[in-house]
Parts: C-alpha cells; structure tokens; sequence
C-alpha cells in the first residue's frame, strides 16, 4: 500500500509544481488554490509512504515521478520543447525510478 501512496504522492507533486507555476506568485486564486490542496495532499501521501519505506529510496521515487510527472506535462501542454534529449533524460528518470523500485 505505501508504493501505491508514494505513486499517487508523486503525481499529485506534478500537481501542485504546475499549478505554483501557473500561479503567477499566488495571484491567481485557483491555480493558488489547487497548488496548496496538492502540496497538502502530496506530503501528507509522502509522510504516510515513509512510514514503511527507507526515506531515501521514497523521496527518490517521489522527487523522480514529480519531476517527470511536470516536464511531461510543460512539453505536451506547456509550450516547452519537446526534443530527443529531453525525452531521453526524462526516460532514464522513469528507469532510475522503476530501479529504485525493483531494488527494495
């Protein structure tokens, strides 16, 4: 159940790292809203997940499903570029990640 918690934690980091994003500096009141309802929810996910699992290993997976999770997000509906390199490094993330998984 802790990976299950620790995955959904990661998506919602892509969450709340979007919304700050399109926040504008808390200036607009639903990205503002959505990223403080992620955040609490992503850490709360976090927090729960360690309770099992080594911390480094789940702030790694965290950190990794967040990132990729957002840069993803940014190139398909963001307007960032979408090139070889990008998707290559983002790829070793995912595998770095799925890594850290089998190895527990």
């Amino acid at each position: 159940m802790a990976w299950v918690i620790l995955v959904i934690s990661g998506v919602l980091e892509a969450v709340w790292a979007t919304a700050l994003g399109r926040s504008e500096g808390f200036s607009r009141p639903v990205p503002s809203v959505v990223f403080g309802i992620g955040l609490a929810l992503s850490m709360s996910g976090l927090a729960y997940a360690l309770r099992s699992l080594p911390v480094g290993t789940g702030y790694a997976v965290w950190v990794g499903i967040g990132a990729v999770g957002t840069a993803a997000w940014a190139m398909a509906f963001g307007g960032e570029p979408v090139t070889a390199p990008r998707v290559a490094l983002l790829l070793g993330i995912v595998g770095c990640v799925i890594g850290l998984k089998l190895a527990h």
